[in-house]
């Protein structure tokens, strides 16, 4: 099941789903009826109208469901309800949330995903799959990674339900991981990374690559940034922007990204990430992943994709490739 199907990134991953084979049902609120239906008639799939608001419903809604995708954001509106849903209903739960707090939420619910059998992975697309290849990639060719910086070129525009997830869920902090504990930084502090085209300045910001990437390496301190090139944050009124970029800017905005990772010897490995526009790499990840764990490829309780499909899973998705740039050697 794909709730939110009749969004933007949902859409895209219910084609990919449905090119897929999978055996597919939309659904979404009672607001997407129509959009829904419109689509799920095209595809040859069943379309299930239902709020998150009454526990029941959303128990009824996911009869017969083994694995759920929720592409309904905001996720820190949808993900919990779903969850708690999915767990109770013995269900697989995805998204591709960005949101902090729902990976909050979905830590919290390890142990009742455990004891159900149920796997939690929020970020199977987005930059949870992206980056925490990369990360992975990266920290296996040093014998003790110590420290992660990552970071993210987001470019092209965004879609509609993006803006509104950002504009929603602000994190108040900016947060970087030390010794496994998120703490405050100081947002000013810019960095510059080549993603392959010269030097870049990227700012701080709190991605759940935070938690993610510490969940899959283990390595203890790790900061994230993002670039983003002119215009590529809409100003105006959100619900006069289009539903999302279009075939032909996604095709022409490529998104990056690039990594350092510091062994306790202080040796530095540097690589970086070439993929599609980040909207069709989120759709394509997002229904591979679904088709992945209905065939078994899973694990119970919180889990990220690179600990349940390992880190070259970014690379099995359109034209994705990691190049490494460079090992510079430690004094220690």
């Amino acid at each position: 099941m794909i709730y939110g199907a009749a969004g933007y990134t949902g859409g895209m991953a219910a084609e990919h789903a449905a090119s897929a084979g999978l055996d597919l049902v939309l659904a979404g609120r009672a607001q997407s009826r129509a959009a829904l239906e419109t689509l799920a008639q095209r595809l040859g799939a069943e379309a299930r109208i239902f709020s998150l608001d009454d526990p029941g419903a959303i128990h009824h809604g996911l009869e017969g469901v083994c694995v759920l995708l929720n592409a309904a954001g905001p996720f820190m509106a949808t993900a919990e309800p779903l969850m708690a849903a999915a767990i109770r209903a013995g269900v697989h739960y995805l998204d591709f949330s960005a949101e902090l707090g729902t990976y909050r939420q979905a830590i919290a619910l390890d142990g009742q995903a455990r004891a159900a059998g149920v796997m939690l992975l929020p970020g199977s697309g987005g930059s949870v799959a992206m980056l925490g290849s990369l990360a992975g990639h990266a920290t296996v060719r040093l014998k003790d990674p110590r420290k992660i910086r990552i970071a993210l070129d987001v470019a092209g525009g965004m879609s509609r339900g993006s803006v509104t997830s950002a504009t929603q869920n602000v994190v108040t902090e900016t947060l970087h991981l030390v010794d496994g504990e998120l703490v405050a930084r100081n947002r000013e502090e810019l960095r510059v990374f080549d993603f392959g085209d010269g030097p870049q300045s990227s700012f701080p910001v709190t991605l759940p690559d935070l938690l993610t990437i510490h969940h899959a390496t283990g390595v203890p301190d790790i900061e994230t940034f993002v670039h983003v090139t002119a215009g590529a944050f809409p100003a105006g009124d959100v619900a006069e922007l289009p539903a999302g970029p279009s075939t032909e800017e996604r095709a022409a905005n490529r998104y990056h990204a690039a990594v350092e990772v510091i062994d306790a010897d202080g040796t530095v490995a540097l690589s970086v990430l070439d993929t599609v526009n980040g909207y069709t790499f989120t759709a394509m990840a997002a229904a591979e992943a679904a088709r992945r764990v209905l065939r078994g490829e899973l694990l119970h309780g919180f889990q990220t994709p690179v600990g349940v499909f390992g880190h070259g899973f970014a690379e099995t998705i359109a034209d994705t490739r990691i190049i490494d740039v460079a090992t510079i050697k430690g004094d220690v």
